[in-house]
């Protein structure tokens, strides 16, 4: 199936956004289970857990795990997962508002081993009465792990919500190093090894 023309990648994400991109999709399997990858021509567009709140579901898009992006994805994040890779240089193409794309931009500015709160995203971004409209945006961000949202807790240093789970949140920040209170961390996240 070509997915250019006029076709859309899902009735869930943005027709006005994704209609007419050549698009590809694939599967990149990972430690924390299959993604969902989404590309288009300028770069990776989407990288969903499955069943994640706010995944586009079915997609209409070609099946090409070898397009650029999606391999180059794919290897990065098998990088990561071995400890290897500290900083993704895929090129990327998320589609949102104009304020949900300026808050993705600053969640790739976080360093891996750090955190971030939302109130100081907020902040930043010129927005600092709205860390709630920040963690929607955060929240909605269509590419997990890449665009680090894991990486934003609570003002306190508590972990909270991640629309991948916070069992998948938890283990991400361990993975990097990153030293919770002991009260913050989540306890299921043994259930994902």
């Amino acid at each position: 199936m070509n997915a250019t023309a006029t076709t859309t990648a899902s009735t869930l994400l943005p027709a006005r956004r994704t209609t007419g991109l050549a698009l590809a999709q694939a599967i990149i399997e990972t430690p924390l289970g299959p993604l969902i990858a989404l590309a288009s021509d300028a770069g990776l567009m989407g990288l969903w857990f499955d069943r994640q709140q706010h995944e586009p579901g079915a997609l209409r898009a070609d099946v090409d795990p070898g397009q650029r992006w999606i391999a180059q994805a794919r290897a990065e994040l098998d990088e990561y997962f071995a400890g290897r890779l500290r900083e993704f240089r895929v090129a990327l193409a998320p589609q949102g508002t104009a304020f949900q794309e300026a808050v993705w931009l600053r969640l790739r500015e976080i360093a891996l081993g750090d955190t971030v709160s939302y109130g100081r995203i907020a902040r930043e971004v010129g927005k600092p009465s709205a860390p709630r409209a920040v963690g929607a945006a955060v929240g909605r961000n269509p590419l997990s792990i890449i665009v680090p949202c894991h990486r934003v807790v609570g003002e306190n240093g508590t972990l909270t919500g991640y629309a991948g789970g916070l069992p998948r949140k938890q283990f991400l920040l361990d993975l990097e190093g990153v030293v919770l209170p002991s009260d913050a961390r989540h306890p299921a996240q043994a259930s994902l090894l």
